[in-house]
């Protein structure tokens, strides 16, 4: 059920939470559950009335506040990796594009089965706008799905990519990088405080020596880092990850590593020497975002390096106190490649095509819906088809973008529906996480991550 206005909303917590200044009282548990907490995120995703998806986003926060759920930092689980005091598992970060809701909940499910701790929920620049899904609607959803399925404990909100679009960087370098710190703005306040700067996409191959490659990447990582400390709620160190090397691009190397964390660490001195740095650093080694598919739909093998992604993480980890290496473009790799990964010491690993692939490739996915998506796509991206490319190929690489758009079908297909996708989902996550060795972890992260609650601003709307 969707409130579609204060009144409705008021009327549905009724003997079921109980605003209480800041902070909620639950008077039916079982009630919460079973039925309110799918009105509250239908509500605060797709109620016509703003003020309502509001109040909606404040009660779903607070309500999982009181239940013992809350939006973490994992920097003090990686400042332990970085001194080596944890090691032999590889944090899975996921990207959840399509149904967030349900395909959080697969995600929870096999974090609680398999006694899972750091599990990071994120969403690249990028996404938040072809999903049509801003910060605070995504932490909802994941908030939500987490108090649904029983989860108690701290959440890991990233946002991943926040990424300078080199072209219009060029065009006007001011208005770009006021963009991303709107966004990092929008981001902390959602409770995301774990965010990857992307200012890769800046570094100039061109250059005659690797310092200068990397200087405005550096600079411009340093001076987003500055901002992210002076915005950070008291109590939270957050999580900030660099990147050296644009995904899809050539391999990196020891010496941009060395380039890029010199440079930065002298510029975050000369703002202020006590900031805290980066927490981990994004690497190139062989993979693409989505994979590359061939000509009948299919995707084509990778071959990653391995020893350089090994390497990069020692000297990470070694020379500069950080968690290691992250892997980006990882889940249409074969499943044979996944347990590398904590092998070479590899801090995390992005995935987010391969789950969107499971929900569109399911048999229960309506066949009739699919053809809408394809056909709308086919429509509104037509520019985006290059000469070269097959139907297969373009539709593969466009189909992400009809996540947004049909939205409101996905989020409503049949529960019988809805159940086979999220056991196709937790199936694979299972897998995911018995490979990357971030099984029985609930203990470890529990110790490192202390519960610090963040007030929210009471809604207007729920006054009187």
């Amino acid at each position: 059920m969707i409130y579609e206005n204060k009144d409705q909303l008021k009327s549905g917590c009724t003997q079921i939470i109980q605003p209480d200044g800041g902070d909620i009282r639950i008077l039916d548990e079982v009630k919460l559950k079973n039925e309110l907490i799918d009105n509250l995120i239908y509500t605060a995703v797709f109620s016509p009335d703003k003020a309502t998806r509001e109040a909606a986003s404040w009660l779903i926060r607070r309500s999982a506040a009181a239940m013992g759920i809350w939006s973490a930092s994992i920097q003090p689980l990686y400042q332990a990796m970085g001194r080596g005091e944890i090691t032999g598992f590889t944090v899975p970060a996921i990207n959840l594009r399509a149904m967030t809701y349900d395909s959080a909940q697969a995600v929870f499910r096999a974090a609680i089965k398999n006694q899972v701790g750091p599990v990071i929920f994120e969403i690249a620049r990028s996404e938040i706008e072809y999903t049509l899904q801003r910060p605070v609607e995504y932490t909802c959803a994941v908030t939500a799905a987490a108090l649904k399925t029983g989860y108690s404990g701290p959440i890991f909100l990233q946002g991943d990519h926040f990424q300078i679009n080199a072209k219009k960087f060029a065009a006007d370098p001011i208005k770009e990088t006021q963009a991303v710190k709107n966004l990092i703005w929008e981001a902390i306040e959602a409770g995301f405080y774990n965010i990857d700067i992307d200012t890769s996409t800046l570094v100039d191959l061109s250059k005659a020596t690797v310092k200068e490659q990397q200087k405005l990447n550096y600079t411009l990582a340093a001076e987003l880092t500055t901002m992210i400390r002076d915005l950070e709620p008291q109590g939270i160190t957050i999580s900030v990850g660099g990147e050296i090397g644009e995904v899809g691009g050539k391999n990196s190397t020891v010496e941009e590593l060395q380039a890029f964390m010199e440079g930065y660490l002298e510029e975050l001195r000369k703002a202020d020497q006590t900031l805290v740095p980066i927490s981990k650093i994004s690497v190139q080694t062989g993979t693409t975002h989505g994979g590359v598919p061939l000509a009948d739909g299919s995707i084509a093998k990778v071959k990653i390096d391995f020893d350089v992604l090994e390497k990069l993480s020692e000297v990470a980890r070694d020379r500069y106190g950080l968690a290691g290496a992250v892997q980006h473009g990882a889940s249409t790799l074969p499943d044979e490649a996944f347990d590398k990964f904590p092998a070479v010491g590899t801090a995390e690993i992005h995935l987010a095509t391969g789950f969107q692939n499971i929900i569109y490739d399911s048999a229960g996915f309506p066949k009739e819906l699919k053809e809408r998506i394809y056909e709308y796509l086919k429509k509104e991206f037509k520019a985006e088809w290059k000469e070269k490319d097959t139907e297969e190929q373009f539709i593969y690489k466009t189909r992400k973008k009809g996540c947004g758009p049909f939205k409101m079908e996905m989020w409503n297909l049949p529960v019988p529906v809805t159940r086979q996708l999220g056991a196709d989902l937790e199936k694979q996550l299972s897998f995911l996480f018995g490979k990357l060795k971030v099984n029985a972890t609930y203990e470890i992260t529990r110790k490192y991550i202390q519960h610090v609650d963040v007030s929210l601003e009471f809604p207007a709307s729920l006054k009187g």
